[in-house]
């Protein structure tokens, strides 16, 4: 790819898949946006929709693991979107790249910030006279983001290792929490609950309301980039970089379908459940007991800790290029790479900044937080769309050793219609009446990303950034690896 190595290949196969699947984690999504679905559609739109959707993701899944077996880098999507650019290669890349970056930072600092949330939960559980406060959290998310910093800080083998332990983790919590839900309760829905809607969103149309429930399912399916991000650091990148893409999509699709199952016919009460301030714990409460569902807390929280840890570490690397192609402000730090543990240590830490910086406006207000980091979707989704975008513009693409052979075009299509679609979900209000708490702020902070990112590349960047830097022929390139 013209670049000389500067990382080491420490990840199998499986390691690459994992970083996908904790990035997706079934567990942490699920949790954080089941009470979003109860009232935009309840357990018709939960279920339905997440079969669906899930099918939906793995055609965008599909037409990005086809491109990165062909630019296996870890600028992974603002690379291709480069090289895939008939015209205009820098600014495509540009603006991907960017979009990517706040996305994937935005991921970490909601990741976290939702893990604090849920970590105060279960104190306030423990010792009912804690009060939990937006300063807390904050302070609960800066310790969190400083923790998982020091564990990217050292060698690949031990994110790896975190990465394994964290699908088993999520495995073993996904099938004590499904048991639990299954044999402990005396009493479940009946089989016909999961027809059942609601629309408790304040909008009169049903099918919008539907809609909107759709989102729970495109919530949980982003960062499985991750995969390609990694690529430097994968054996045989040109597949198992894709593989790990679609094993994780797919995995996540079934697992995710039978926790939410299990979710949905332990609902006792459904008015009070859907009016919870998180639905989810008081499914546990209501079906399992306080105990037990302290214990299960534990294993949410420990997932969405795993999910930012490894949300950190693609962020990493895509800082890591960019920086590389001197797309960032003091690219010459962010690029550079620790002698001792082989890791971006500097974009490490970047990373982690980054994500405190967004976290620090839900100390006054959660309004302001969730505008900041709405853009998180948003921004990963387009983000996901360009390349693929420009692959269907080719006549002349030259695939990777995983490839889609004929089908490749309309699987490409397919992913663009649907990005387009779920973006537009992304951005529409989502519930009435519209007030300063309940607007949706992810069109404000989409338009100020690119706004900045704008202004930028006509001030200076266009000047300087001509996309993804060449190092030198193959040849050239051998001679500079430091490993």
């Amino acid at each position: 790819m013209g670049y000389p190595r500067k990382l080491t290949r420490r990840f199998r196969a499986f390691d690459n898949f994992a970083i996908s699947f904790t990035i997706i984690n079934i567990i942490s999504g699920i949790f954080s946006s089941f009470g979003f679905g109860l009232n935009a559609g309840g357990p018709r739109i939960l279920i339905f929709g997440w079969i669906g959707v899930s099918v939906m993701v793995l055609f965008v899944g599909a037409a990005m693991g086809e491109i990165a077996s062909a630019y296996p880098t870890s600028g992974a999507l603002y690379f291709s979107a480069g090289k895939l650019a008939k015209r205009h290669k820098g600014a495509w890349s540009w603006y991907t790249g960017w979009l990517n970056f706040v996305g994937q930072v935005g991921g970490t600092a909601a990741t976290n910030f939702a893990a604090a949330t849920f970590i105060q939960a279960f104190i306030a559980m423990q010792w009912p006279g804690y009060q939990p406060t937006a300063p807390q959290t904050v302070g609960i998310t800066a310790a969190i983001l400083l923790v998982q910093a020091l564990a990217n800080t050292y060698t690949v083998r031990l994110v790896a290792l975190l990465n394994r332990i964290s699908v088993w983790w999520l495995l073993f919590g996904l099938v004590v929490i499904v048991a639990a839900l299954t044999f402990i309760p005396a009493h479940h829905q009946q089989p016909s609950f999961v027809t059942h809607f609601a629309n408790n969103t304040g909008f009169t149309n049903a099918l919008y309301a539907g809609m909107l429930g759709l989102l729970v399912t495109s919530w949980t399916f982003t960062g499985f980039d991750g995969s390609f991000h990694m690529s430097e650091e994968t054996v045989k990148a040109t597949v198992n970089a894709p593989r790990g893409i679609m094993r994780a999509i797919g995995g996540s699709a079934l697992a995710g379908l039978v926790l939410m199952l299990a979710l949905v016919y332990a609902i006792r009460d459904y008015g009070v459940t859907a009016k919870a301030d998180a639905p989810p714990v008081r499914i546990l409460t209501d079906a399992l007991g306080v105990h037990t569902a302290k214990f299960l807390l534990l294993i949410v929280i420990g997932a969405m800790l795993f999910c930012g840890l490894a949300n950190m570490t693609s962020n990493t690397r895509q800082i890591f290029a960019f920086s590389r192609d001197g797309a960032m402000p003091g690219s010459r730090w962010w690029h550079s790479v620790s002698e001792r543990t082989r890791t971006p240590v500097k974009a490490v830490w970047l990373a982690a900044a980054c994500s405190f910086v967004l976290v620090v406006p839900g100390w006054w207000s959660h309004t302001a937080f969730t505008a900041v980091v709405s853009v998180n979707v948003v921004g990963l989704f387009l983000s996901y769309g360009v390349p693929i975008f420009l692959r269907l513009r080719l006549d002349d693409f030259t695939t990777g050793p995983w490839n889609l052979g004929r089908y490749g075009k309309p699987v490409a299509a397919i992913a663009v219609v649907w990005i387009v679609v779920s973006n537009v979900l992304f951005m529409l209000p989502q519930q009435y009446p519209v007030t300063p708490e309940s607007f949706n702020y992810a069109p404000i902070a989409l338009a100020v990303v690119l706004v900045i990112a704008t202004v930028w590349w006509f001030a200076t960047a266009r000047r300087r950034f001509q996309g993804p830097v060449s190092y030198g022929s193959p040849d050239e390139v051998a001679a500079m690896d430091l490993i």
